[in-house]
């Protein structure tokens, strides 16, 4: 009993290194690709700028796509926007929590990277279907929402919906090359309130 007690006091907590570890790498992996692009990210060159070794990255991240999803969905994050009465409003916090989490330095260039890396050969298609499930998660949500409180219109696609709010941001920023700024927010909350809602 004694000298279990000895080795988790010498061992010390677990969870913080775990966290300092996951933060670093995932910081390292936003970094690489904000400076140089998808090309110069490698495990190598992850584990020399977090300053961890390969074994410790691989047993938490496997592939190299694992790491780009993981950096993006730490950067971009879950989403919860409570019940505010109002469709039109519930979509303008969601278009804004995410249009300030995609300015974030080099969250741009990472999401371009994640794109192209569901494009490549041997990408898990599954994983990648299972991030922007996540990601979207929320948008579809408040569609539902809205459909049971009957300001979106029951015939409404939810996930056609919860798409089109999704990509009018990255599409604007990966596709255009533009900022995102407040004045596309309000067109799309405009546009999709429209398209969905039961109030003109």
């Amino acid at each position: 009993m004694g000298d279990e007690q000895g080795e988790r006091g010498r061992r010390g907590p677990g969870r913080p290194r775990q966290e300092h570890l996951t933060r670093a790498v995932l910081d390292a992996v936003v970094e690489l690709v904000a400076e140089s692009g998808m090309g110069a990210l490698t495990m190598d060159a992850v584990a020399a700028r977090a300053g961890v070794s390969k074994p410790a990255m691989y047993r938490r991240w496997p592939t190299k796509q694992d790491l780009v999803i993981a950096a993006a969905e730490a950067r971009i994050g879950a989403l919860t926007v409570p019940d505010m009465g109002d469709f039109r409003a519930e979509l303008r916090a969601v278009l804004t929590a995410r249009m300030k989490a995609y300015r974030q330095p080099g969250v741009g260039r990472l999401l371009a990277g994640v794109i192209g890396a569901a494009a490549e050969a041997g990408a898990e298609p599954g994983a990648y279907r299972a991030y922007t499930s996540r990601v979207m998660s929320e948008t579809r949500h408040l569609l539902e929402r809205g459909v049971a409180r009957g300001d979106v219109r029951p015939d409404a696609d939810v996930d056609d919906a919860a798409t089109l709010v999704a990509a009018s941001l990255v599409f604007r920023m990966v596709g255009e090359q533009r900022l995102l700024d407040e004045a596309l927010v309000e067109s799309m909350v405009d546009l999709i309130g429209r398209a969905v809602g039961t109030h003109p």
